[in-house]
């Protein structure tokens, strides 16, 4: 049965006017960590209020350029937090970008996907979803992580892991063309491999979650949205000496701020994809996981690289040897678990584990 969005609740609004006010208030000044720590607490609240009205409005526009607008939120959210700290420390985050998108790579792959499986079946011994969607997605992820992340670490016209900025706007250009391939395919012409597997003496719908929300409704998230992506990357800005602070502290590498801004992007999209695995919907907590993955890469590389151009940023994209050993065995086993349309729980378990082996090389690499 569909339900309509017929309102927002005020705390969708009272949320990002907050978080306007508090950094207004605290823009440029030393703050104690205390009160560093409340803003970073109002800017993760502000991204799930942001996810929200991205929400509101995607459903409003329908498909394909709902799922566009939501990609987009969420890498706007993504890329303003990393140039916002580039321009802060560009010699120390020359590294940020690259090493953000790869974090975004292994948490939903490993983190989300595994974390899926594994709830799921331990409700249901097995969990059925549909190959033909989910492994056409790996195939595009496989082709973005490689030609983004990895090849540079082997091009020679340029020195170091970069690419010459014509090989840059390749691979810009190809990132955004293998997602928005992949957006049409999945919300028009192949739109049935993403639904969940029909069940016996039941007549499948591509429609069973909410109805189209009002043209008003619709405009007060647009506001509210822009509003939240505002806050989010000004807070951003605002609390960065927190996270950097810690880091520094404790002698963690640099690697741990990017891990950082992924796990904040990638919470909303976490906890709806476990929730979906909660409720047996293993399609759905399959294609957050995945989609999240592509437009991380898909559109955050494009922006990186328009943003990195005109700022005049120098920007590292290839991996070192360790993250290319742990992308290669994140892909073979996703497609291990993937292509038979069924996993079980030694397929989460498995996907965890690496996912842990992943976190505990950042912090001690």
């Amino acid at each position: 049965m569909a339900s309509a969005v017929k309102s927002l609740r005020n705390r969708f609004f009272a949320i990002p006017l907050v978080a306007v006010a508090l950094l207004l208030l605290t823009w440029d000044r030393q703050l104690p960590w205390p009160i560093l720590l409340g803003l970073g607490l109002v800017l993760v609240l502000t991204v799930f209020v942001a996810v929200h009205h991205a929400e509101v409005v995607a459903l409003r526009v329908g498909e394909p350029f709902g799922t566009l607008i939501l990609a987009v939120a969420v890498t706007v959210i993504e890329v303003g937090m990393i140039v916002i700290l580039m321009l802060d420390n560009p010699e120390k985050t020359l590294d940020l970008a690259r090493d953000t998108v790869f974090a975004a790579v292994m948490i939903t792959i490993n983190g989300i996907l595994g974390g899926s499986l594994l709830i799921k079946t331990l409700k249901k011994r097995v969990a059925n979803f549909k190959a033909e969607g989910v492994v056409g997605a790996l195939a595009v992820l496989a082709a973005l992580s490689v030609l983004s992340l990895v090849l540079p670490s082997f091009t020679t016209s340029s020195p170091g892991p970069t690419f010459t900025p014509v090989q840059l706007s390749f691979a810009a250009v190809t990132s955004l063309v293998l997602y928005l391939t992949f957006v049409a395919m999945q919300t028009v012409r192949h739109r049935d491999y993403f639904l969940p597997p029909a069940r016996p003496n039941t007549v499948q719908s591509d429609n069973e979650h909410v109805l189209p929300p009002s043209t008003s409704v619709a405009l007060l998230s647009v506001g509210g949205l822009v509003i939240s992506l505002v806050a989010v990357v000004g807070l951003a800005k605002v609390s960065s000496p927190l996270i950097q602070g810690v880091v520094n502290e404790l002698g963690f590498p640099q690697m741990v701020v990017a891990v950082s801004i992924a796990m904040v992007v990638l919470l909303p999209e976490s906890i709806s994809a476990f929730k979906a695995a909660s409720f047996g919907r293993t399609q759905t907590s399959l294609n957050l996981a995945l989609g999240s993955a592509l437009a991380s890469i898909g559109l955050t590389i494009p922006a990186i690289a328009i943003v990195s151009s005109l700022l005049g940023l120098k920007v590292n994209l290839g991996l070192g040897a360790t993250d290319i050993v742990f992308l290669m065995l994140t892909l073979l086993v996703a497609a291990l678990t993937l292509i038979p349309g069924r996993a079980t729980l030694l397929q989460g378990v498995v996907h965890l584990s690496i996912f842990g082996a992943f976190l505990m090389v950042v912090v001690m690499p």
